[in-house]
């Protein structure tokens, strides 16, 4: 087993993530090995959906060691199966993912001649059909409350509420967000633009709201960074010292931020980095917005996918239930 798993040289990038081939892949031999590792290579560009993927097959090659399953004898029953005892434990949306994710890769090593069929090509997940979202939004007094809780003057308040602020008033994805680089902000006389790195390489070009505007310019004098590099983050982590670094700051540490920042201000510790676009989308609206302008700036391909942010129908008033009269 080690000499077939020496064999096979997994890029620096990837190591993290696919932590070794699966054993039930290794023992299939060096063409599997090297078809799997292949496949996170060159078919997955997107850094989260590879993580994700990642995640997936690894559990699901372990479920596979644990019952003695050998990648050959992986048929349909087997992946039925686990999809199943997945479908008991978790959300239907993470089901999906994963047997997306295994799918994909039985695909890819039935393409490479490494098994004869798919074995999940014919499984069915979990029905799933949601008319809204279930990512907790706030309320334009409960942002506006989130935003001025962070009133210090330290850099690490000014950078949080730089990132929070072109979250909600952009709808921007924290990925999106985080992903911006110096040249990604951009003044032009008195208009402002935000270019926003999103899913497929793609970029989504916006102007900035006044507020998010005042936001980031503070930060950047803050921080120093309104001569830094066109390619330099714009976001940026704190070392062990809490001095600004020059790493990008990364989703994990985002959210732990936002947790933080939410609790200081007394709001509901279901609050995630995705509240914000959903909070941006409906107070838009909310206001007289144009659905199909909201999804030009969310960056979405259908207005449909807009829709799951519109909570403004989520609210039931008081005087609604008291009709009910016994």
């Amino acid at each position: 087993m080690a000499n077939q798993l020496a064999t096979v040289k997994i890029p620096k990038h990837l190591a993290p993530i696919l932590n070794g081939v699966p054993v039930v892949v290794a023992a299939a031999g060096h063409d599997a090995s090297y078809r799997f590792v292949r496949f996170f290579v060159e078919t997955i560009r997107n850094k989260n959906t590879r993580e994700a993927y990642a995640r997936a097959v690894r559990d699901f090659f372990e479920w596979c060691e644990e019952r003695k399953l050998s990648l050959h004898q992986i048929e349909p029953v087997g992946v039925s199966a686990y999809i199943e005892q997945l479908t008991a434990e978790r959300e239907p949306a993470g089901v999906k993912q994963h047997l997306a994710a295994i799918r994909m890769l039985f695909d890819w090593l039935t393409n490479g001649g490494i098994i004869p069929f798919n074995p999940a090509s014919s499984v069915k997940g979990p029905r799933m059909s949601y008319r809204k979202g279930k990512t907790p939004v706030l309320d334009a007094v409960e942002c506006r409350m989130l935003l001025d809780s962070i009133e210090g003057d330290k850099l690490a308040d000014i950078r949080d509420r730089a990132l929070i602020g072109v979250m909600v008033f952009s709808f921007a994805r924290v990925s999106a967000a985080i992903g911006m680089n110096r040249a990604d902000y951009r003044t032009q006389g008195k208009k402002s633009t935000f270019r926003l790195h999103e899913k497929g390489g793609k970029f989504n070009e916006i102007p900035a709201h006044h507020l998010a505007e005042q936001y980031i310019d503070e930060y950047l004098a803050a921080a120093r960074l309104l001569t830094a590099p066109k390619d330099a983050p714009l976001f940026r982590s704190f070392d062990r010292r809490r001095r600004l670094s020059d790493r990008r700051l990364n989703r994990r540490d985002s959210l732990a931020m936002i947790k933080r920042r939410a609790k200081n201000a007394g709001l509901p510790p279901d609050i995630c980095c995705h509240t914000f676009r959903g909070t941006g989308i409906t107070t838009y609206l909310k206001n007289g917005g144009d659905r199909s302008k909201a999804a030009q700036i969310a960056g979405h391909a259908s207005e449909r996918t807009t829709s799951l942010y519109d909570r403004r129908n989520d609210e039931v008033d008081r005087g609604e239930i008291e009709k009910v009269q016994i």
